[in-house]
């Protein structure tokens, strides 16, 4: 396999060449005359080695074109390339061929047995051939054997073994390294491809066949592996090794080689590994517990000792059970094991103690540690919620509710507050006691408080590593990777498969608290260059930040800065301090506090006290719109009703909520007290309040056009045409009223509702009579014009009825009298919808019908004059068919017939002849009967 292309043999003597990234087949290769057995890339993906049963080698470029071409004594077996200097070795039943670019010819050596299998060693200085007889011959690259196996049970077999035997359940078919050598693939009889360890310990199954895998490679330097079937089926495989791993402080356990585990001190940097024979599925530290599950159970170590460095882990328990999590976490007593929704706690004894069911896929859980047995858990979810859960407690505690999932988790060292990673790489810090948000940064993945600094945290994102310190600015450094553990003035990080520590100087966010701390001198300072020399105001300020607030407002009244004094207050939510500092001498500032208090009972989602509070202060505008976004109405008709009419602005406030809130007679009521008659009439329109509209346009006739306009509009829009139409007509426009109704009129006739057209064209005829005062003899014209459409839709209808609808409720006399009217007419200006050929046919029929058989005549041959519907053609056809006539009574002029008689007929003869009656059994008359014949 290489980057783009597949190769493939399938039993036959063409090289199959796919595109490896959808399977389509590019294009077959020929060069061979007998059967494909081997193919073989290069490592580098420019050349590609065919072997075939013709004895030959055909060695091809990577744009599909032969270059080289050789052979051997008998059939090909196997080929391999060399991964360093790109010498192919190709294998026959009797020898074996090294050919290398920079040379011509191939040597070749022989050897005892037919040869099955060949492969080179990573480094290209060996050369392992595997034989008929059971014999493995090592070369190297000059041919020349240096090492022989013989299997099984030789000699040299023992000393040269470095791992055990092991048995397998089925035979085995073929077998390929992963590049560095770390994974075995193989497969066989079982119709599986199992993934081994270097050591040869199963790890699982990469795929499942329907017959016997005969063939399998990896793609060099990448986990895509590729299968062959005997039933011709090619399957490639993607595989993902996740990292599986486990932190808890400065101590990270990690899996290496799929069945160890490896755990590092990332202080001291000490490792030891744990060997396992099985594949390790998930790993968990806590505290001196290390659980690491495997297929069919759990382990659980301990350290020897208490010390901080020992780093010896001894088997405690095993559960011997298999479990299906996704997550697992270990705690001082307990195993904890998340399903999807659902958290179980079993003890190191296998029982099971407390089952927890969430209402959302579980996202995120982190032991917050607790008393032994007693330990407590930070949950996130899907949903957004985050839950604290204890496992004394069968309840879990509600921290948090977001409305996007969690993607990471932690909880300061005081455990009061809560950073949160969401789904959109936001990070939101909270104050868990008080659910309030206390800052989000943009552009996160992973986030770790400090285990020893309660205000400092650091988090990931955007190949930035972020520190923040208390709610200072955030400081940034460049760092790949997540952030996985904050301790001290160390920081871990995860990059791929990889755990480092950083060591980050305290020194930026150091300077931040002392910059801070020297605030106030550098202000001193600052007052003093512009000549400030109050000491005592001084005092008042240290005081101030001191926490002193009592002491710093006498001083602050002393020096004359009252304001100053209310401002502390009120900056510190005092408000009651600041009324007695106050007292009642002055309503301006007591508004202003009133005012203050108010914005901060807003900011504390108390709307309703500060909406009272803004009132009070004489801010209706603040509490108008506060009480108006949410809702109180009779909390807001109570104000509009006391405010004065000339207080115009907040009462249109009101009403623009009342409006909002579709409370249309409070809206109404306010309007009316304001004087805004223009308002009111808008306000009736937009709720389709018509009635009251109407009456008020019957007071005040200069809003009819305000009124009836948009009224036909909407009866337009509700398919009330005709109301509509006399709404505009009401409302004086005869334009709009005129295209309504000749909009009516075309829509009645694309439908073929011609009883609607006529009327609508009387309408409109009587439209043009109403304003002929203005264009007299264009309007009267128009008018004879629509009384004449009129007419004529609404007789058609009639013959509409009769040619479409099996049934007609007229008399055959009155149908011929409407077709002569109409047929009568007709203009060349054919009205749209009215059909010549129904009137024609109509006529036809009627005629027969009544004994007029010239006028059906007539009709008929009218009809072939036309252009006939389908659905007619038959029936008219058939009907001048049928149409009795008579040559003998026929008025008409027939032509002329010249005939000669001939030779022997005189002319006496042949009047005798014409004058004779043929013998016709219907008493019919043939055309010799005729006496207008003449010769």
């Amino acid at each position: 396999i290489h980057a783009l292309l597949l190769l493939c043999v399938i039993d036959c003597i063409f090289l199959q060449v796919y595109d490896a990234a959808d399977g389509t087949i590019i294009q077959p290769l020929k060069g061979h005359k007998d059967i494909v057995y081997c193919v073989a890339y290069a490592k580098d993906g420019k050349r590609f080695a065919s072997g075939s049963a013709d004895k030959s080698i055909i060695i091809w470029t990577s744009k599909l074109e032969g270059i080289l071409k050789y052979t051997h004594n008998d059939s090909i077996q196997c080929v391999a390339y060399n991964p360093v200097t790109h010498q192919l070795a190709s294998c026959s039943s009797g020898d074996f061929g090294l050919w290398s670019p920079e040379q011509k010819s191939v040597n070749k050596h022989k050897v005892s047995s037919k040869i099955t299998c060949c492969g080179w060693t990573n480094d290209g200085q060996y050369l392992a051939l595997g034989m008929m007889n059971g014999v493995v011959s090592i070369r190297n690259k000059n041919g020349e054997e240096k090492v022989k196996i013989e299997r099984p049970g030789g000699p040299s077999a023992i000393n040269i073994l470095i791992g055990k035997d092991r048995t397998l359940t089925y035979d085995p078919c073929c077998v390929s390294y992963f590049s560095k050598g770390e994974y075995i693939v193989m497969g066989g009889s079982d119709k599986h491809a199992s993934l081994y360890t270097k050591d040869g310990v199963r790890l699982g199954t990469i795929g499942e066949q329907n017959a016997w895998v005969w063939t399998c490679r990896v793609k060099p330097d990448s986990p895509f592996v590729v299968l062959g079937c005997q039933d011709g089926t090619i399957a490639c495989y993607h595989l993902i090794f996740n990292t599986v791993h486990g932190l808890y402080k400065d101590r990270y356990a990690y899996r290496d080689s799929m069945t160890d585990v490896i755990v590092q001190h990332l202080i001291t940097e000490q490792k030891v590994r744990i060997k396992g024979r099985e594949l390790v599925k998930k790993i968990a530290i806590y505290r001196n517990r290390l659980a690491i599950q495997l297929p069919e159970k759990i382990h659980i170590y301990e350290l020897y000792s208490d010390d901080s460095s020992d780093m010896h882990y001894r088997i405690k328990e095993k559960i011997c059970w298999k479990f299906d999590c996704n997550l697992l976490v270990v705690c001082s007593q307990h195993i904890i094991l998340c399903q999807e929704k659902r958290l179980q706690c079993l003890s190191f004894t296998s029982v099971r103690e407390k089952e927890w069911v969430m209402e959302s896929l579980i996202r995120y859980i982190k032991v917050i540690g607790g008393p032994p047995g007693r330990e407590g858990l930070l949950v996130g979810l899907k949903n957004g919620a985050i839950l604290k859960i204890f496992l004394d407690n069968p309840f879990p505690i509600t921290l948090l509710k977001r409305s996007t999932s969690v993607r990471c988790l932690d909880m300061s060292a005081s455990r009061n507050k809560l950073a949160v990673v969401d789904e959109h790489n936001t990070l939101l810090v909270y104050d868990i006691n008080s659910e309030v948000l206390l800052f989000q940064e943009p552009n996160a993945n992973s986030v770790a408080w400090n285990t020893q600094c309660e205000d400092m945290l650091c988090f990931s994102g955007n190949g930035y590593l972020n520190i923040k310190a208390s709610d200072f600015p955030v400081h940034q450094q460049k760092m790949q990777g997540f952030v996985v553990g904050y301790n001290g003035s160390k920081i871990f990080c995860l990059h791929v498969y990889s755990m480092s520590a950083v060591d980050v100087p305290q020194s930026a966010p150091m300077h931040q608290y002392l910059e801070k701390k020297v605030t106030i001198r550098n202000n001193q300072k600052e007052r003093k260059k512009r000549g400030e020399s109050d000491n005592e105001l001084f005092l008042a300020d240290v005081y101030a930040y001191q926490g002193k607030f009592h002491e710093a407002a006498k001083l602050y009244k002393r020096t004359g800065h009252e304001s100053r004094a209310l401002s502390m207050y009120t900056d510190l939510r005092m408000f009651e301090y600041a009324k007695e500092f106050l007292g009642a001498t002055d309503p301006k500032s007591s508004r202003i506090l009133m005012t203050k208090q108010a914005d901060w009972a807003k900011s504390s989602k108390e709307p309703r006290a500060a909406a009272d509070m803004y009132l009070s202060a004489g801010e209706h505008l603040k509490a108008i719109d506060i009480i108006g976004e949410h809702g109180w109405a009779d909390m807001l008709i109570d104000i509009a009703r006391k405010l004065d009419k000339a207080e115009r602005e907040p009462l249109g406030k009101c009403a623009l909520y009342f409006k909002k809130l579709k409370h249309h007679g409070y809206a109404s009521e306010i309007y009316s007290k304001m004087g805004d008659l223009q308002a009111l009439v808008q306000l009736h329109v937009e709720t389709r309040h018509w009635e009251e509209a109407f009456s008020l346009v019957e007071k005040r006739p200069q809003f009819t056009d305000d009124v009836f306009v948009p009224y036909a509009q909407w009866l337009a829009e509700n398919d009330r045409f005709e109301e509509a139409q006399k709404a505009f007509h009401r409302a004086g426009r005869q334009n709009e009223a005129v295209k309504v109704l000749e909009q009516l009129t075309h829509n009645a006739v694309v439908e073929n509702r011609f009883n609607d057209a006529g009327y609508y064209y009387w309408m409109l005829s009587m439209q043009c009579l109403d304003i002929a005062r203005e264009q007299r003899d264009e309007m009267l014209k128009k008018f004879e014009h629509f009384q004449h459409l009129a007419e004529l839709y609404h007789v058609y209808r009639s013959i509409q009825r009769y040619t479409d609808e099996p049934f007609s409720s007229h008399m055959p006399e009155t149908l011929f009298n409407i077709c002569r009217f109409l047929l009568n007419n007709l203009t060349k200006d054919k009205p749209r919808g009215i059909s010549k050929v129904n009137t024609l046919y109509a006529l036809a029929k009627q005629s027969e019908k009544l004994g007029a058989y010239k006028l059906a005549r007539y009709s008929y041959e009218k009809l072939q004059e036309l252009y006939i519907p389908s659905r007619l053609q038959d029936p008219i056809e058939l009907g001048s068919f049928k149409i009795p006539r008579c040559a003998r009574s026929d008025r008409e002029v027939l032509p002329l017939v010249q005939f000669y008689l001939d030779e022997g007929i005189g002319d006496e003869e042949a009047v005798s002849l014409i004058d004779l009656e043929p013998a016709d059994t219907q008493g019919h008359r043939g055309l010799l009967c005729c006496p207008r014949a003449k010769t």
